[in-house]
């Protein structure tokens, strides 16, 4: 059984103007969804209360990761493994490593971030994503508000909010999940 969510969709002509709007729409209590724009929007994150990102400890567990793991990697080839003796030299010497040690630190650090990101943007394969109004990747800015999680306001006073705060039109979506 599918359920379906109701959106109010408003839509903005500058990006001044949606911003203004997001503040003074959560500041009248109504929880905002999301915001679409076609170029990213300084401040918006912190008009819609986003809090800060922890993606650079996520990128720092996944350099730790490539780094052991390329560090390791050679270690044990080289000096147990596989121990060679060449020119009298010793089976694992340090500098050796470190070219690709760090190539593997990169390369692990790289590949977890866009794991990271695909998973947390739900961009995996399979997804499918909602687009609330196309004209958002042109020219237009889209403020959508979740009905079902604004229970102390109708729609009716979410379109006159939208409005009075700049939106050129306000529709209503039914989104199915």
């Amino acid at each position: 059984m599918s359920h379906s969510s109701q959106f109010l969709v408003g839509v903005f002509d500058d990006d001044e103007v949606v911003l203004n709007a997001v503040r003074s729409v959560r500041a009248s209590g109504v929880r905002v969804h999301e915001v679409y724009s076609p170029f990213p929007i300084h401040g918006i994150d912190d008009a819609l209360g986003y809090k800060r990102t922890r993606l650079d400890i996520a990128a720092f567990m996944f350099g730790c990761c490539g780094f052991l793991g390329a560090g390791s990697l050679i270690g044990l080839t080289l000096g147990y493994d596989w121990p060679m003796n060449i020119g009298g030299k010793p089976f694992a010497p340090l500098p050796d490593f470190i070219p690709v040690t760090f190539e593997g630190t990169v390369l692990c650090t790289a590949l977890g971030m866009v794991a990271t990101f695909l998973l947390a943007s739900g961009l995996f394969p399979g997804s499918t994503k909602t687009v609330f109004d196309a004209r958002f990747s042109d020219d237009k800015f889209i403020l959508a508000v979740e009905l079902d999680k604004n229970h102390g306001h109708s729609a009716e006073q979410i379109t006159k909010l939208l409005k009075s705060n700049g939106a050129t039109e306000v529709n209503l979506k039914e989104v199915k999940d």
